[in-house]
């Protein structure tokens, strides 16, 4: 498999996080989903290939756990919003000292800077926001909000996954 010895840690997230994970194990990479404590678990349709562990990023212990898996790994997969990660002592700045070819991908609404970069964002706003939205329909009708495909699925998921790969490609 294209991917295979390549170690990604996804922490748990909505529609594109998890999707690009799966696209990277579907490839052959070893992927650790980290999910939240005491949360209710729901059947995850896109954990195919994938292993998890439930951290509690609210302690100590397990922020120190899920640093260790970081800096022993290829990809760090983050959903988040904006400073998140940072306030755990995990953000990109602090884990690209102790590994350096580590790839950081942020998978955030609607990147780290800018009016909205605190805000969460999903699919529909996505598209709506970008004018996509107004195209899709009959003529003469409201618009139809398709399913999550467009935006976070192939905008986001997909394009995360391919920015991955060309980034590990680069960095060989």
């Amino acid at each position: 498999m294209a991917l295979a010895g390549i170690r990604v840690i996804e922490m748990a997230g909505l529609a594109p996080a998890p999707f690009c994970g799966m696209i990277l194990a579907d490839f052959g990479a070893s992927v650790i989903r980290v999910d939240r404590t005491k949360v209710a678990m729901a059947l995850d349709r896109q954990a195919r290939g994938k292993r998890s562990m439930a951290l509690n990023l609210k302690t100590p212990q397990g922020v120190e756990i899920l640093k260790k898996l970081c800096v022993q790994s290829d990809v760090v997969l983050e959903p988040y919003r904006k400073g998140v990660m940072e306030k755990l002592g995990l953000g990109p700045e602090k884990l690209l000292k102790e590994n350096p070819r580590l790839i950081y991908a942020r998978l955030t609404g609607y990147g780290q800077s800018g009016p909205y970069a605190t805000a969460a964002g999903h699919d529909i706003n996505y598209l709506a926001l970008s004018g996509l939205l107004s195209r899709l329909g009959r003529h003469g009708d409201k618009p139809y909000a398709p399913l999550n495909l467009v935006a976070d699925f192939a905008g986001g998921g997909l394009s995360c996954a391919l920015g991955i790969v060309l980034a590990l490609l680069e960095r060989t």
